[in-house]
């Protein structure tokens, strides 16, 4: 609700949002990508018992943390990658027990493949399979090379279309972006910060809790949720890929961060305490999208 009153919303539109969408408009149609990522991810979390029992809260985590921040709330590129993020966790939860995987990291390679066009910095999601690999999987040198090969089929078709229409120089741009220098300070209005105060809150008692049950999860939960940090590490150090840095480029960090605090408030014991941090994060949301 607070961003149909931000006369500033329209400043936040992203690349895919034509000029005769109104920024309202704008902000109803993220609105219904995010419920359907968020149901997505739900469904890929309870189908492999991730955080102990099935419910709603991974859903719930996701569309919170998606609306963190006024420009998460429109149309941009990483909104669009994030249902490839989900996408890509939900195979990528299934090859611990997969004993033929090279055709789903094929699959895979073409999907980094096809997000990167959309996004560029979606591009580092490549390194994610390789961390999958060496933790989910023994050494293979097929299922290495499976996940590259899908990438660059995408490229190399792509390739020969810039070719057939003698637009080389033009394909060579796309890679520009891996020649930026990385930043050396990071400019963010105090405001983003603050309202990640609880975040950071619920994410160390969530460490917390999970030094005091990992032990006792079985191995492909354990094995998982060090995949989801590779994922929450890569999402965040890959924005200097981007010329245009946005902040909603953290978009990307939402699916592990939401799994994340879903396992937290699961096991949380105390009610009075995690409803009452969660009532906090929700409205500290509110109050700095009105002010």
């Amino acid at each position: 609700m607070p961003v149909f009153f931000e006369p500033a919303i329209a400043n936040f539109t992203g690349k895919l949002s034509p000029e005769n969408i109104t920024p309202q408009a704008n902000v109803l149609i993220t609105l219904v990508l995010t419920v359907i990522q968020a149901l997505l991810i739900n469904r890929a979390v309870n189908h492999v018992n991730l955080v102990g029992r099935s419910s709603f809260l991974p859903a719930l985590m996701y569309m919170t943390l998606a609306s963190l921040i006024l420009p998460f709330l429109v149309l941009s590129p990483i909104l669009i990658c994030n249902f490839l993020s989900i996408w890509m966790l939900d195979k990528l939860f299934s090859i611990y027990r997969r004993t033929e995987i090279k055709p789903l990291m094929f699959d895979l390679g073409m999907i980094v493949a096809l997000g990167s066009l959309v996004y560029f910095p979606f591009i580092v999601m490549l390194l994610l399979l390789s961390c999958s690999l060496i933790i989910f999987r023994p050494f293979d040198w097929r299922e290495w090379l499976a996940a590259p090969i899908g990438f660059a089929t995408v490229y190399f078709l792509l390739g020969v279309v810039y070719l057939w229409f003698d637009r080389m120089a033009e394909f060579y741009e796309i890679w520009l972006p891996l020649t930026y220098p990385f930043p050396t300070s990071i400019h963010i209005d105090i405001y983003d910060y603050l309202v990640l105060l609880p975040v950071i809150v619920i994410l160390g008692l969530f460490f917390v809790s999970l030094r005091q049950n990992l032990l006792k999860s079985v191995v492909h939960i354990r094995k998982s949720f060090q995949l989801l940090f590779c994922m929450f590490v890569l999402s965040v150090i890959s924005f200097y890929l981007n010329a245009d840095w946005s902040i909603n480029h953290f978009l990307l960090a939402v699916p592990p961060v939401a799994i994340y605090m879903t396992y937290y408030f699961n096991y949380a014991t105390k009610r009075w305490f995690y409803e009452t941090i969660y009532v906090v994060l929700v409205l500290t949301i509110i109050y700095f999208q009105f002010f």
